[in-house]
């Protein structure tokens, strides 16, 4: 095998959200080693340069793009360390990297979902299981949709880290005349905010689909944002103010836009579409739906109070009608 070349990050995922990271890195002339464990994507972007399956319309620089398909040689490749896989696909993702990988490394995670079964986030796993102190753990958050960011569409990223320094740095990595960074120290109130704000586009979508219109979904999306206010407090306390762009504006994008993968699973079950043939239909991961069943687990030890999350679990999880369960919330909702 060739020798793998030093890059300034390596990148784990081969979605649409790592091409647009890709993307904005080289467009800022940093190399980067891009591992895939598809080997038919693998080959594709070694040959031709571009993503055979996700924004196929994004060509990269092959003096700046090294695709690799070990996970050690990609780790080993970088000092920043960027992690853009379905969270439900992690474990699976890092099989076989060694104990030791991350040690020195600065780990940032683009994952806006929670790990199943260890109902953790991605950050708090990574610390767990991989022994990273949070202060190299960065989390990298907003309202972000990859196509508009491949688009160069005007787009605010907050990187979130106790290490201050560690976030500064990786914002530095990115930011460019249509990419504004944010540093923030809220590591865990920026992530299972995240992780929420599926969930509720998924309660979206399922409304719009039963034929409910803006302004009924604007209200349902208002008081969205007061149970991830309640739910982030109880999970961690801190003086965050939940309207600012990783809370609110991440929530709004996800529940109104046309690219909302979880807004658009919602669509189709609120039209009659069961939510197995619903999933099968998708083409890429909607977060929200895993993330439904972890966060009604946590939220079993917490307690907090949110009746549009459990109609949505309720109604992926427990086979719940999705017009009933709509119409329940609306007596509660104000």
């Amino acid at each position: 095998m060739p020798e793998i070349k030093t890059s300034d990050v390596t990148i784990v995922g081969s979605g649409s959200w790592a091409t647009a990271i890709a993307m904005v890195l080289t467009t800022n002339g940093k190399k980067v080693t891009w591992y895939f464990d598809r080997p038919e994507i693998f080959r594709h972007v070694r040959r031709y340069h571009q993503n055979p399956h996700y924004i196929t319309s994004v060509k990269f620089d092959p003096d700046l793009i090294e695709p690799v398909d070990d996970i050690n040689d990609a780790v080993r490749a970088s000092e920043i360390i960027i992690l853009v896989t379905p969270a439900a696909f992690l474990k699976a993702e890092l099989e076989g990297l060694d104990d030791e990988a991350f040690t020195g490394k600065v780990v940032c995670t683009g994952i806006k979902g929670i790990v199943p079964v260890e109902n953790t986030v991605v950050g708090e796993y990574l610390h767990m299981h991989y022994d990273i102190p949070y202060d190299d753990i960065v989390i990298i958050t907003g309202p972000s949709h990859a196509e508009e960011v491949s688009m160069e569409k005007l787009t605010y990223l907050t990187f979130a880290s106790p290490g201050r320094d560690r976030a500064e740095s990786v914002a530095e990595l990115f930011s460019n005349r249509w990419i504004m960074t944010i540093i923030s120290g809220d590591i865990f109130g920026t992530e299972y905010a995240a992780v929420m704000k599926n969930i509720y586009a998924i309660a979206a979508g399922i409304a719009h689909g039963l034929g409910y219109g803006d302004n009924f979904i604007a209200v349902l999306l208002a008081n969205a944002t007061g149970e991830m206010r309640r739910f982030v407090e109880a999970v961690s306390p801190d003086n965050r103010d939940i309207t600012d762009s990783p809370y609110l504006g991440d929530l709004l994008v996800t529940g109104y836009s046309q690219f909302s993968r979880n807004r658009a699973l919602g669509h189709m079950i609120g039209k009659g579409i069961s939510v197995s043939n619903a999933l099968l239909e998708m083409t890429q991961v909607a977060e929200g739906y895993y993330a439904s069943s972890c966060i009604n687990e946590v939220n079993k030890q917490l307690g907090v109070d949110m009746p549009i999350a459990n109609a949505v679990y309720r109604i992926l999880y427990k086979n719940a009608s999705p017009l009933q369960e709509i119409k329940s919330l609306t007596k509660r909702l104000r």
